[in-house]
């Protein structure tokens, strides 16, 4: 199997595709209640649906990765300049990925990484 899309709830469509678009997403599919755009690279696609409201609880979090971290804090640093807010700047954490944190316009969690082979081969892996 492989991941092809996820769908993120939004309470405005149009203001959180500019947003993914603004993050390098390309746009695919394009309407009041729903868009669909690429990512950057890989071929994944991310929906964006309309609601009402938000649902309860945890909200989604989405993890875009990075080549490198050198490509993660030039990445953040561009984002910057065009007034995209981040609730956490790159950090070296404990697992041995680095990260950004920022939420979407839904206030969904988007989390900006780079893991190189920690992402699927950490010291703990299980065998």
């Amino acid at each position: 199997m492989r991941l092809n899309q996820v769908t993120l709830p939004a309470l405005d469509v149009e203001t959180a595709r500019d947003f993914y678009i603004t993050l390098g997403f390309t746009l695919i599919v394009d309407g009041d209640q729903y868009a669909r755009l690429q990512a950057p690279q890989g071929g994944t696609t991310l929906s964006l649906q309309l609601v009402e409201a938000l649902p309860r609880g945890p909200c989604p979090k989405i993890y875009l990765e990075c080549h490198s971290a050198a490509a993660l804090d030039q990445k953040v640093n561009a984002l910057k300049t065009v007034d995209i807010v981040f609730d956490t700047m790159p950090t070296d954490q404990r697992w041995r990925w680095r990260e950004a944190w920022l939420c979407d316009p839904a206030g969904n969690k988007v989390c900006l990484y780079h893991a190189g082979e920690n992402r699927l081969n950490p010291p703990w892996r299980v065998s």
